[in-house]
């Protein structure tokens, strides 16, 4: 898939040499440059996105002394140069928005020089220009002057063979072995002085060089060579100026290939929505968000993909997941084992960017059937020998991924074995994930410190797998009730029940039990939740109605202490104006009582 996404041989070799590294600096400086690639792909900014070609060949060939690369090449090569510089003009803007990405520019010190001493020789049609030399013009003036005057001689011949009814109707001149040829018919082919060249199928054409054309077509033949000669000088001259160029070159297609590369990273996780985690230089595993890619991808535009939240720490560095089949517990394990290995090779993974993912010195793998007959190994021969393997190297900076831990051999010895090797892995302080079926391992990882039990959440109801893991408990493996489910007759289970005995079967029951609580407290939470939050929406409701309420009360006391001073104003003018009155009559009854 990232290959897919190179636009150059050169990206798809580094794709090829992708390996895990445990360096934090290497890896972070990776992962850096992928986010600020994918960052100028979402906001579908002007990068140059052509003429990213593979120079390996051509650089090759410049390094040797005589040699020399074709025009077409030299085209390829003046276009990729322009790439390279446009690449490095685009970062050098915007350097404080990525850093990482500008740093790559720092050994690039070609100039826009070779490119257009390129161009000066070689024009757009990838053909050496006539100006490239003196003598290049000299040979195509006097070039198209003799085929200018081959052609009117060839007319001139095909005109008189027309009239001599020689020539076969529709016919006309043509080239054979880069000569100018009349096409007669074969029984007319005495009439014509000249050399037959060749002849078409029937045998009932033949074409002829008349002896009149044969000294122009030499004199052309020979202008071509001549002009090869020069080309070929000119390129080998072009070729000498690139050859004192040859570790800036090397340096600029380095960086080429290398843009190229980040490029099909950033592609590939804004494919699968990768970001950048939080990594820590140490062995850690705080996920959030976690999806397998694959299935992402897979399931894109279908279905969501349900996200694993898992987290493994110094206390506890082993997880222990059981369920039912088909319930999530290998995509559980495989989400783990390929992320990890994602981060380590400097791809973008498809998480919460508030995760914290750890640097591990090796991932250790016991996941499918990997019997072989040409080795003579059983599957639990198979799985035995990766124990031995993992018991012997692995370390307190390792990650161990092992899927349905203990199966494949008789449960009693199987689990017996199982719960041996992950004491072991405990002493070791290895770091890892474990699927099994077996309820001693369960009681193991329930009663030991450094081991936690988890288990992918079941609709027991329903008898559907919901895809979520819930660590701290184990899980059941819902076998009675998926084997009811299936049709099988109650006798039978009910004897399937008396053979499994009362322990286990209580034991099973109790971790149903406690699956049936844990979704009922999970359904009351969510229903509190809810209820909060209406409860906070109605309070964020009052409170605003509240000061809305203070406000208006303000403003129409406000109002109505302006409106009252207004109205004593008034009166008291009327007051004046009436005293006024009464003096000015002298206080005459009439007047006052007025």
């Amino acid at each position: 898939r990232l290959k897919a996404y190179c636009l150059s041989g050169a990206a798809a070799d580094r794709v090829d040499a992708i390996r895990f590294s445990t360096r934090a600096a290497i890896i972070k400086t990776d992962l850096l440059q992928t986010l600020e690639f994918r960052l100028i792909l979402e906001k579908n900014e002007a990068f140059p996105s052509g003429h990213y070609y593979d120079a390996t060949d051509w650089l090759q060939k410049i390094g040797v002394e005589g040699d020399y690369i074709d025009a077409d090449q030299f085209l390829k090569l003046a276009l990729a140069l322009e790439t390279i510089l446009s690449c490095k003009h685009f970062l050098f803007k915007a350097r404080e928005v990525y850093p990482a990405l500008f740093k790559l520019t720092e050994p690039v010190v070609i100039t826009s020089r070779l490119k257009e001493l390129i161009l000066q020789k070689v024009d757009d049609k990838a053909m050496v220009r006539d100006s490239a030399s003196v003598e290049l013009a000299r040979i195509r003036k006097k070039l198209r002057e003799e085929q200018s005057r081959l052609r009117r001689l060839a007319d001139q011949l095909f005109r008189q063979a027309i009239a001599e009814r020689w020539v076969p109707e529709g016919a006309l001149p043509t080239v054979r072995d880069g000569r100018v040829v009349l096409p007669i018919h074969a029984e007319h082919k005495r009439k014509l002085k000249g050399f037959i060249l060749d002849e078409s199928a029937t045998g009932q054409t033949v074409f002829m060089e008349p002896t009149e054309m044969l000294d122009a077509n030499n004199e052309i033949r020979d202008l071509e060579h001549a002009e090869k000669r020069e080309v070929i000088a000119i390129l080998k001259t072009l070729t000498s100026a690139m050859r004192e160029e040859l570790p800036a070159l090397h340096d600029a297609f380095e960086f080429l290939s290398l843009i190229d590369f980040i490029r099909a990273k950033g592609k590939f996780a804004l494919e699968i929505q990768g970001d950048l985690p939080i990594v820590e230089n140490g062995p850690e595993l705080t996920w959030y968000q976690a999806r397998h890619p694959l299935l992402y991808l897979s399931l894109k535009g279908k279905r969501e993909v349900v996200p694993l939240d898992i987290d493994l720490n110094s206390e506890n560095r082993l997880l222990l997941v059981s369920g039912p089949n088909a319930g999530g517990k290998s995509v559980c394990l495989k989400t783990v084992g390929l992320l990890q290995y994602m981060v380590q090779c400097g791809l973008l993974v498809p998480l919460s960017d508030r995760s914290r993912v750890g640097i591990f010195d090796d991932i250790f793998l016991d996941i499918g059937d990997q019997q072989s007959i040409e080795n003579d190994l059983s599957t639990y021969s198979s799985h035995l020998r990766n124990m031995r393997v993992f018991l012997e190297s692995a370390s307190g900076r390792s990650l161990v991924l092992l899927d349905e831990l203990g199966s494949g051999t008789d449960p009693n010895f199987g689990g017996a074995i199982a719960e041996a090797v992950l004491q072991e892995l405990m002493n070791k302080r290895v770091w890892g994930v474990a699927t099994t079926h077996y309820y001693n391992l369960k009681l193991f990882a329930g009663q030991r410190q450094g081991i936690r039990n988890a288990a992918m959440r079941f609709d027991s109801e329903h008898l559907a797998p919901l895809y979520i893991l819930d660590i701290g408990k184990p899980g059941s493996s819902f076998a009675l009730e998926i084997a009811r489910k299936t049709g099988l007759p109650s006798a039978t289970l009910e004897q399937a029940e008396k053979l499994v005995g009362k322990d286990l079967a209580g034991f099973e029951a109790l971790v149903r039990n406690l699956e049936k609580e844990r979704a009922e407290l999970s359904a009351k939470v969510q229903r509190m939740e809810r209820q909060e939050g209406e409860l906070k929406e109605s309070l964020t409701k009052y409170q605003t109605l509240s000061s809305d309420l203070e406000t208006r009360k303000k403003e129409i006391i406000s109002k109505a202490k302006e409106e009252a001073a207004g109205i004593l104003k008034e009166t008291n003018r009327e007051i004046e104006k009436t005293i006024r009155h009464i003096r000015e009559n002298k206080a005459e009854r009439k007047e006052t009582l007025k």
